[in-house]
């Protein structure tokens, strides 16, 4: 993985960058409404997936499209590309008993990171 010319980076910063994939090759897993589990992984690596979410229950909300998997894309691993749904938590779901009347948390997440629930 080549590292970023230090010229570039503001205008990187000032214009964004996306992982966004154009063309999905597959139908999402996925849709809005499915329950879904994020699943328990302890990768060595970079992950973006939340501690505090693994192994809990949540509702798709919505369908972002195909995105480079940061798991792999950051350690040079290539860009797996899959898609990426907005997940909602119940805040007792996820914290207990004292995570009641708290409301819902809503994350990003990827395939890879998904079960049926």
């Amino acid at each position: 993985m080549a590292a970023l010319d230090p010229k570039a980076m503001g205008k990187l910063i000032a214009t964004g960058a996306t992982t966004r994939v154009d063309a999905p090759a597959t139908k999402p897993k996925f849709k809005i409404g499915d329950r879904v589990a994020a699943r328990n992984l302890s990768p060595v690596t970079h992950t973006r997936l939340p501690r505090y979410v693994r192994g809990k229950r949540g509702r798709v909300e919505r369908v972002h499209g195909v995105f480079a998997l940061p798991d792999t894309h950051a350690i040079g691993a290539g860009r797996s590309p899959q898609w990426v749904y907005a997940v909602t938590f119940d805040a007792a779901e996820l914290w207990g008993p004292q995570g009641r009347g708290a409301g819902r948390l809503t994350i990003d997440l990827w395939d890879d990171y998904l079960d049926p629930a």
